[in-house]
């Protein structure tokens, strides 16, 4: 039988086909599991990806022995002579937060991080690696070190975990409180953001895109700031854009936020003419809903103008009276506020509505001023 020569150009073609080619997907070795994590605090995500080894029958021969070794050790391979533990299994586990944020109180700037750390019998050292590609910490090097902080483990979980994980917790609009747990340890640290300057540095670069042509998006960071009393002198120029005849529109909503804006500056006279301007544009109910904030703000002569601005304007209808109702009682005049009462019961548009005003005369006839 004749034996099968095959050119030599062919088998280099093969070869090299096999060598290019990917591999299949299998399970990640050693029955560790892939992991992340994931959570948004304020505007600012944060994501955690590690592989999660598992206790495995080793309970109470975790910590502090060749599985997480204490402090640094020589771990027989790669560049490091002084490795921390990895934090997980396998390949780097990785901290990414996409903004500025602190650790423990310490800035850290946005970005990916190697994470690692060296643990001890009562303290860990958290380590944040420029680094964030090497396989775990068999090449750590201290020279690419972004931050070290250190914290003090809980070592008395009362059930314990099988699988390692990242945990966010105790979150608030500003911070979270990110939990390392396993077998019976819980390593926490927080993480902050500075929510006010993280938003407002990003309304910034949107305004500055395709967004920046819609007046709505103006008008919502302008309010933001208001709401936060903070970079007001800015606001009140975004709130002038929300109002600019080339986008913008004069609403009483618009231009009612620019007095208010001006009004939190100390700019009086400027916020009073202001909002002169923004109920020369409201509706019945947008000049109801003022009066019932002056109210609450508790200005009820300033109230009770509105509402009878709104009377001027809009004439014998149910929410005119309601609101004069609503001033006149505040001013202490509970006659004429049953009066309006009267009026506006007559022209309840609904049974809820109805039986609310039924209260409200209930109340007033008995010589009593209305909660407002």
């Amino acid at each position: 039988m004749k034996q099968l020569l095959l050119p030599a150009c062919f088998l280099l073609f093969v070869s090299g086909s096999f060598a290019q080619s990917s591999f299949v997907t299998l399970p990640a070795g050693g029955g560790n599991l892939k992991c992340s994590a994931y959570q948004q605090i304020g505007i600012t995500d944060v994501k955690v990806t590690w592989n999660a080894p598992g206790v495995k029958g080793r309970e109470g021969k975790i910590w502090g022995t060749p599985v997480v070794h204490y402090g640094f050790q020589n771990l027989g391979f790669g560049t490091s002579k002084e490795a921390p533990w990895r934090a997980g299994a396998n390949e780097n586990t990785t901290m990414w937060f996409s903004t500025d944020v602190s650790i423990e109180g310490k800035p850290l700037a946005a970005g990916k991080y190697g994470f690692h750390i060296a643990v001890y019998p009562d303290s860990c050292t958290l380590i944040f690696s420029k680094n964030s590609t090497a396989w775990g910490s068999f090449f750590y090097n201290p020279a690419e070190d972004a931050l070290r902080v250190t914290v003090r483990q809980q070592k008395d979980l009362p059930q314990s975990r099988e699988w390692l994980a990242y945990e966010f917790q105790d979150q608030t609009e500003n911070s979270a409180t990110i939990a390392l747990l396993w077998e019976h340890w819980r390593i926490p640290f927080k993480v902050a953001v500075d929510l006010n300057k993280t938003v407002v540095d990003n309304l910034r670069r949107e305004l500055q895109s395709d967004k920046g042509f819609a007046f709505e998006n103006w008008q919502a960071a302008a309010q933001f700031c208001l709401q936060k009393e903070y970079n007001l002198e800015e606001a009140l120029t975004w709130a002038d854009n929300a109002i600019n005849p080339f986008f913008g529109v004069e609403t009483f909503n618009t231009i009612s936020l620019k007095s208010q804006i001006q009004e939190k500056l100390g700019r009086k006279a400027d916020a009073e003419e202001t909002m002169k301007k923004a109920m020369d544009k409201a509706t019945v109910t947008e000049l109801h809903q003022y009066g019932r904030q002056l109210i609450a703000q508790k200005k009820p002569e300033k109230a009770l103008e509105v509402f009878e601005l709104n009377h001027t304007k809009n004439g014998d209808t149910w929410p005119v009276h309601v609101g004069l109702m609503r001033g006149y009682s505040a001013t202490g005049d509970i006659k004429k506020a049953l009066e309006h009462a009267k009026k506006a019961l007559t022209q309840a548009p609904d049974d809820i509505n109805r039986k609310n005003l039924e209260a409200a005369v209930k109340t007033l006839s008995e010589g009593k001023a209305l909660v407002q």
